[in-house]
């Protein structure tokens, strides 16, 4: 039995450049792991089967479509394995369709686990490789940390980071569809003139002043520069995402936004106990369904034992 833990993740800034031909946009996806964790835990098994436990894991699907099971079925034809043979069960804890790359993660910790299990001893370089085939945010959930995505977000440049933030994420009711979310941003930018030609929209760059905040472990400063182009997108998509927003700020959080496609939203706080506090009183507000006080970074999918 090969258990992997499996960061989620929040975009510290998150631009969006123009519609590529391809469908998908140009990215500088600022990436940052948190605390907030998927366990998958690989067994020997028929075929490839998978089981899910958790919030919302009602809302996982457990066919051929899970990404856990296609990174199964994916590394056993790299590695010409004509009869994958593994049980995968997903503990979940990141919040499904909630823009923190949840189902990524699966897919990244099943690719971790089933190379264990296997005993393959697949080169790092070439399970990121087989992590892009994946998905755009699949790479990020192996390697952890804080990282630069260009491309669709696939090509990831480490950061320099110092200490520790702390965050909160309030869980929405219902998740947010990715691609509907992108998009609503394209449909936003021809709407307000930012995108008569869709194509034309510039590739953006990461913001300096972010890189240096994370770089000094200056969480006043990282706040000042959270950045996310999808946040309109969500919010028009979901309005009741800005009464959370506020009241999270409301709540003493030094900055607060959408992760990635939402509906989770992200609040910054000062240190350990603001973030407990922060996290009580969304609760209480009523705004969201729960709320997690957590920090980071943290590592990619790492081999571990499961938690009780």
């Amino acid at each position: 039995m090969i258990t992997v833990r499996v960061p989620a993740k929040v975009n510290v800034q998150l631009g969006v450049g123009g519609l590529r031909a391809d469908g998908f946009h140009d990215l500088a996806n600022v990436f940052f792991a948190v605390g907030l964790a998927d366990e998958v835990t690989a067994t020997p098994g028929d075929g490839v089967t998978l089981t899910c436990t958790g919030p919302d894991a009602v809302s996982v699907p457990l066919d051929g479509s899970n990404l856990a099971a296609r990174a199964a079925r994916l590394l056993a034809e790299h590695h010409g394995l004509a009869d994958p043979g593994v049980h995968l069960h997903i503990a979940k804890a990141i919040p499904v369709a909630g823009g923190m790359a949840g189902g990524s993660a699966d897919g990244a910790a099943a690719l971790v686990a089933c190379d264990a299990l296997w005993g393959l001893d697949t080169p790092f370089e070439v399970l990121l490789e087989l992590a892009a085939e994946l998905g755009s945010d699949v790479p990020f959930a192996l390697l952890g940390g804080v990282a630069l995505g260009r491309g669709r977000g696939e090509i990831l440049e480490a950061l320099p980071v110092s200490g520790t933030f702390h965050w909160v994420f309030a869980v929405a009711d219902g998740g947010l569809s990715t691609p509907a979310v992108f998009r609503e941003c394209d449909r936003l930018r021809e709407e307000d003139g930012t995108g008569s030609s869709l194509a034309d929209v510039p590739t953006p760059d990461p913001d300096p002043a972010l890189l240096a905040a994370l770089a000094t472990g200056d969480p006043v400063a990282l706040a000042a520069a959270l950045a996310n182009d999808l946040q309109a997108a969500a919010v028009s998509l979901r309005p009741s995402l800005a009464d959370t927003l506020h009241a999270g700020t409301e709540a003493g959080a030094l900055a607060a936004l959408v992760s990635g496609s939402g509906p989770t939203c992200a609040f910054l706080a000062k240190d350990a106990d603001a973030a407990r506090a922060i996290a009580v009183a969304l609760t209480a507000s009523g705004t969201c369904r729960t709320a997690h006080a957590t920090y980071g970074p943290v590592p990619g999918a790492t081999i571990g034992t499961p938690t009780p």
